[in-house]
């Protein structure tokens, strides 16, 4: 089995899950646009043994108007919205894979798998989502690229763009909206899962074919508008 390090700015959700998974999972607190944390974080997995997997998942969401009645969009959050999501996510990148650089190669040449977050949202931006839907065409447009350098390397970077899925974001809404956004997806015809995410990481760090790819899971739904 896999010791697995989770890094979050959530001390008490993290220390949780510790307690929850027992002793093959730890905890660091860890701000992902923070260099030096971030480097903590690797370390703190690459001393459970050889660091072979990243999953990037944190993020944020700001919804604002180009144009508003308060006025044009502030820059101040766009920015911070492109300095978690994509730079955070770069950040980990980038010192994972200076950290798995030195690992043995497996039998077929892999030395680790870099898997980040994006969202359907890359491609079918809502109104309100421009600083969001750039974030995440971000992380899309840089999986190839990185995937291409880091091939000499044996180490794999793609993207998971998970649709209408189950968070805490969608926690805090009533119970109607979220039935409305859970039927809006095809089929089937609910919300994603922790679970279904985990599902398609776990197939991509086992598939050695899968590289530079960004992979919908979405249940073919396709965002309106608003």
């Amino acid at each position: 089995g896999a010791q697995v390090v989770i890094a979050d700015l959530n001390v008490a959700a993290g220390l949780g899950l510790v307690e929850e998974l027992g002793d093959a999972v730890s905890f660091i607190e860890t701000d992902v646009t923070d260099p030096v944390q971030g480097q903590a974080a690797v370390d703190m997995a690459a001393s459970k043994g050889e660091f072979r997997g990243l999953v990037n998942c944190a993020g944020i969401l700001v919804g604002r108007r180009v144009v508003s009645k308060r006025g044009p969009h502030d820059l101040e959050s766009f920015a911070r919205v492109i300095t978690v999501n994509l730079i955070g996510s770069f950040n980990m990148i980038r010192l994972a894979a200076e950290k798995m650089s030195f690992n043995g190669r497996l039998g077929n040449g892999e030395r680790g798998v870099l898997i980040s977050t994006a969202s359907v949202a890359a491609y079918e931006g809502q109104i309100g989502q421009a600083a969001y839907s750039a974030s995440k065409g971000g992380i899309v447009g840089m999986m190839l690229p990185i995937a291409r350098e880091l091939a000499d390397l044996g180490i794999r970077v793609n993207a998971i763009a998970p649709g209408i899925f189950d968070t805490a974001m969608l926690g805090q809404l009533p119970d109607e909206i979220r039935q409305t956004l859970a039927d809006s997806v095809p089929f089937p015809s609910r919300l994603g899962t922790a679970e279904d995410f985990a599902k398609l990481a776990q197939h991509i760090f086992e598939n050695e074919m899968l590289n530079g790819e960004t992979i919908r899971l979405d249940g073919a739904v396709r965002l309106t508008a608003r």
